[in-house]
């Protein structure tokens, strides 16, 4: 397995960052080569990608979920195996650290070849620099889903 850590901070209260990163079906507006995502129910969601011209697609499930904390996930069935968790800590009451810690397992050639050349850290981190631009620019959420999902 690979990991990825990344952080940056939003000029958004933590309950703005964290409402608008609950709203997955809006990821493909900031996240590199995400096409689209399906949220299936409170715990699951459908992704299709497009990386380096290859098309995957693949579930996720939360398996921990703790408004303007944290969400934890995993993928459960695919072409991709990865998990992670994405945690909101407030600077001041304007100003929120997002960070993403993602493990993935490299799939083929390509994808293990992108991984040693660090091409991975580099579109989370610039997926980060995107989510922070379209959050301060619309300067509130879309929406919010602010349930708890305890691990198991």
């Amino acid at each position: 397995m690979s990991t990825v850590r990344e952080s940056i901070s939003v000029d958004v209260p933590i309950s703005t960052a964290y409402n608008q990163w609950t709203q997955f079906e809006e990821f493909p507006k900031f996240m590199e080569g995400v096409e689209e995502i399906t949220q299936v129910d409170d715990r699951h969601s459908h992704w299709r990608t497009k990386v380096g011209g290859v098309r995957r697609e693949f579930d996720t499930e939360i398996v921990d979920q703790l408004p303007d904390d944290r969400i934890v996930w995993r993928t459960t069935e695919g072409e991709v195996s990865q998990r992670g968790v994405v945690t909101f800590q407030p600077l001041d009451e304007t100003h929120t650290r997002v960070s993403l810690a993602l493990e993935f397992e490299p799939g083929g050639m390509v994808e293990k070849a992108a991984d040693a050349l660090n091409v991975v850290d580099l579109r989370v981190k610039g997926d980060l620099r995107r989510f922070k631009s379209y959050i301060e620019q619309r300067g509130g959420e879309t929406g919010a889903w602010r349930g708890r999902i305890a691990p198991n």
